[in-house]
């Protein structure tokens, strides 16, 4: 796939204004205009137009980065992290649809923001569920809306008209504004009143580092692309015989598959060995190709 160009950056706080003034140059796209852009870059992945359809939409994914402030992350990020949201949405756009790339990319400026919030404020330690996003993004304004601003845990009533709002449980509203309402405890912190030890000196991180799950995805996917032009090369048959006996976490009997192609098991088991080691030569070669591209 092709590679995008390069997008204006922000790269701090103090950039940001003049960030905000050269996005301002870029202009918006007139329905036809995007159309064809997004049918160039779905058809021939030109980059060119990809990098008109990003930009042309700067001013969105900063409108919406704002509207995240109150988090107490920097700016800068916000708008960073929805600029690779912005991209996303550029790649996976199908214009056929008949709408705006403006409101499908929304989704994914949003989603792309709300994700790097979740895993950078220290207060909240907790899943990714939909509900919970839901829960963590909307605890706030609805607190607002019923003027509950009080401290401390908040009524059974507003708990009760929360949760059947946002339709979570209960424990979890309690257990979330309890979170939202706790202040950070600093890792430094002496265990010991004669300060030695400190709390990180007793926390473990059981947890495969990013580097190692992003490359352990990639291999996944590499893999599986591979798998997928292997089976290309094989018949209809040999494809649905081997797909049932070697990919399938319950196997296909070879006496169902016999009465399914009115052959014999032995002939069933002979293609199946066949068409696995004509899939294993593919992957092989595919693997190499790669590797010396």
């Amino acid at each position: 796939m092709a590679t995008l160009p390069a997008i204006p950056a922000v790269s701090s706080e103090s950039s940001l204004s003049r960030y905000l003034q050269e996005i301002r140059r870029f202009p918006m796209l007139e329905p036809e205009k995007e159309f064809m852009l997004a049918k160039r870059w779905q058809e021939h992945e030109d980059g060119i137009a990809a990098h008109q359809l990003v930009t042309s939409h700067l001013r969105l994914v900063a409108k919406i980065a704002m509207g995240y402030r109150g988090y107490g992350l920097p700016l800068s990020e916000l708008i960073s992290e929805g600029n690779v949201g912005m991209m996303q949405a550029v790649k996976r756009f199908d214009p056929d649809r008949g709408f705006r790339l403006a409101t499908y990319a929304m989704w994914w400026i949003r989603a792309a923001i709300q994700e790097y919030i979740l895993h950078s404020w220290s207060l909240v330690k907790m899943g990714t569920t939909a509900a919970q996003k839901k829960l963590f993004f909307n605890l706030r304004k609805l607190k607002g809306q019923m003027q509950a601003i009080e401290d401390g845990d908040l009524s059974p009533e507003t708990v009760t008209a929360i949760a059947t709002k946002l339709d979570v449980p209960e424990q979890d509203v309690v257990s979330m504004n309890r979170r939202l309402g706790s202040p950070d405890h600093s890792l430094n912190a002496p265990l010991r009143v004669d300060g030695e030890g400190e709390w990180q000196d007793w926390l473990v991180d059981e947890t495969e580092s990013q580097e190692i799950r992003l490359a352990d995805r990639e291999e996944l996917g590499k893999r599986k692309a591979l798998l997928a032009g292997a089976m290309k090369g094989l018949n209809d048959r040999e494809r649905r015989i081997l797909a049932e006996r070697r990919l399938r976490d319950d196997p296909t009997t070879l006496e169902d598959l016999s009465q399914e192609f009115g052959i014999s098991r032995e002939r069933v088991r002979q293609i199946e060995v066949r068409a696995f080691e004509k899939l294993q030569k593919a992957v092989k070669n595919a693997a190499l190709e790669t590797h010396l591209a």
